[in-house]
């Protein structure tokens, strides 16, 4: 089988110009980063959520560096065809913009990473800016922001009324004034990002923002029905997985208390 070629900020361009989904996943090991080479993933996000889906914690604020790091490295070792980007966590990018660049540069220079991506509209324009003057690709992120939890209390839809939906519009208009290559639209009024997608130049990846965004996006875990207790609305499950290892770890504990585990089969 001959294998798809690489994808680029520049791939993604054309595919917008020509009407073609951009197809996005969360990953953030290694196995799971060689799964979706092979499927033929455009877009992997090394997120930020690894806090919540692999790590446990109950929101991304937690994230550190060095975990994005160490998961990047991870995913970009398996893979050879997606646009590899990292979501840059909680505090490496807000304090200062000498900071942020070194932080930026770090997933570039030592990771692997393709690309970054960051929180914000039009205050994080300037910085976008300076990343992108660096050759740092960066991908914007506006509607629902993660990394806001604790100063908003609660993860709400974006873009419901007029002075929202100019807001944001003026958010994705900036990053794209700034040289962004894509951004991503969270939980954003179905009809608010699909002006928001006919209105600018640049690539928008879509979770909870319903069909006329350029591209999609899930969390893989909740795509394969991984953590069965958490279900959103714009979530469709492509597999149940949890019950499936649910499943294999009892009978592998019947097997082994009733000793028919290993068997001579298993055995040297």
């Amino acid at each position: 089988m001959n294998e798809l070629p690489q994808v680029t900020v520049a791939t993604l361009k054309k595919k917008k110009k020509r009407g073609e989904k951009i197809v996005t996943l969360t990953a953030y090991d290694y196995f799971t980063s060689r799964m979706m080479n092979e499927a033929g993933i455009d877009l992997i996000l090394v997120g930020d959520s690894l806090g919540m889906v692999v790590l446990g914690y109950e929101n991304t604020v937690p994230v550190t560096m060095a975990d994005m790091l160490h998961h990047t490295r991870a995913v970009v070792r398996g893979n050879s065809r997606s646009l590899v980007v990292a979501d840059m966590p909680f505090l490496s990018y807000q304090v200062n913009d000498d900071e942020a660049l070194r932080n930026a540069g770090h997933f570039i220079q030592e990771a692997g990473a393709q690309a970054i991506k960051l929180e914000g509209g039009k205050e994080m324009a300037p910085l976008v800016k300076k990343m992108v003057r660096a050759g740092i690709p960066v991908m914007g992120h506006i509607g629902l922001l993660p990394q806001d939890i604790l100063k908003d209390g609660a993860y709400i839809l974006q873009g419901k009324d007029n002075g929202s939906a100019a807001r944001l519009m003026e958010d994705a208009q900036a990053l794209e004034a700034a040289g962004a290559f894509a951004v991503v639209l969270e939980c954003v009024a179905a009809q608010v990002a699909g002006e928001i997608t006919s209105a600018i130049s640049i690539p928008t990846i879509g979770i909870g923002s319903g069909p006329l965004c350029d591209g999609q996006i899930l969390v893989t875990h909740d795509l394969l029905g991984i953590l069965d207790d958490f279900k959103p609305k714009f979530v469709k499950q492509y597999a149940q997985v949890n019950k499936i290892m649910l499943q294999a770890f009892k009978e592998y504990k019947k097997d082994v208390e009733d000793k028919t585990f290993p068997g001579p089969e298993h055995s040297f």
